[in-house]
């Protein structure tokens, strides 16, 4: 078990943690919601799926983060003839010129990095997709009857388009529900826009200083699991995740618009994300703040609407809000 950080060590890993913030925000102009979500992605040692329009700057910040960050950063433009051994890696067969003796060697694919860019993800067949399964789960590679582990960290940000479907291949639930966080970008607020032009038309673009390291990294994910949740808030956290499912004691929201509800990944999810994000703002016990911040996010992309919801057009997000005003926060 780790040890319990000293006060001195809590406040050099929140400043740490405040460089990295201030890093990323010299490349990125707002969006400080998406930017808070993917670093509790990082640091709750989970993956986002990030799903934007196209031009708000998904994939830069990701790139974004991998500066900040000394790790291995790697990007895969997932298009529909990418093969699963195009992630993976292969198996060479290589010969000795001295002793004519032949064998195989395994050729590492860009899936042994510490950050992977899944850059749409959708517009990759079912088999392709089901590659990083097992590397998102169990963080190793199997690969003709030998397992490959993958180095901490390893995160994964995959980023989709919600709104061009031509030529796409939606995600399966069990590949969705292996993303901690489902993350939405949106349009930036007017001065925001007016930044961005600024900053992207000129001649020179801003640097990103390397502000952290893999063994920090994994030091802050070691402490995330050391934040506090109480034995009240852990039982909200049970019951919002098993009242997203149909029948029973469900609110009426879940009832009349839920096909699938969440399973126990998505408390799991609610668990660390909160620890995570309390440990961001500077707090060794999580709150009923962190769960509701999180609760779009980690459950968006675990409930699976019925048929009147998508006539209605409500989406997961209205059934998210409506299960937080049916259940309310514990005191």
């Amino acid at each position: 078990m780790t040890d319990t950080p000293t006060e001195t060590e809590i406040d050099a890993r929140l400043a740490r943690i405040a460089e990295l913030r201030s890093a990323i925000g010299q490349a990125i102009v707002g969006q400080a919601d998406v930017v808070e979500q993917l670093l509790i992605g990082l640091l709750a040692r989970g993956h986002c799926l990030i799903e934007g329009v196209p031009g708000l700057g998904k994939t830069l910040l990701v790139r974004t983060l991998g500066e900040a960050l000394s790790l291995d950063f790697r990007r895969v433009q997932f298009t529909p003839d990418l093969m699963p051994s195009d992630i993976l890696g292969t198996e060479l067969l290589e010969e000795d010129h001295g002793t004519g003796h032949r064998h195989f060697r395994f050729q590492k694919g860009p899936i042994f990095t510490n950050l992977l860019l899944a850059d749409e993800l959708n517009r990759t067949p079912p088999k392709t997709q089901a590659a990083l399964l097992e590397a998102m789960q169990e963080s190793s590679v199997s690969y003709a009857g030998v397992t490959h582990r993958l180095e901490r960290p390893f995160f994964v940000l995959a980023t989709q388009n919600p709104i061009e479907q031509a030529g796409t291949y939606p995600l399966p639930e069990a590949q969705l529900d292996r993303f901690l966080l489902n993350i939405r970008v949106d349009y930036p607020t007017a001065a925001e826009e007016r930044l961005i032009l600024d900053q992207t038309t000129g001649s020179s673009a801003t640097p990103v200083p390397q502000v952290m390291d893999a063994g920090a990294i994994v030091a802050l994910q070691d402490w995330v699991r050391q934040i506090h949740v109480s034995d009240t808030l852990m039982d909200w956290i049970n019951a919002l995740v098993r009242a997203t499912r149909p029948g029973g004691e469900a609110p009426q929201i879940v009832n009349d618009y839920v096909r699938w509800g969440a399973g126990p990944r998505a408390g799991q999810a609610l668990v660390l994300g909160a620890k995570a994000r309390a440990m961001l703002h500077g707090r060794l016990a999580a709150t009923r703040e962190d769960v509701a911040a999180l609760a779009a996010p980690v459950l968006r992309h675990r409930i699976l609407l019925s048929f009147a919801a998508e006539a209605e057009r409500r989406t997961t997000d209205d059934v998210v809000a409506g299960l937080l005003a049916a259940l309310p926060a514990p005191a």
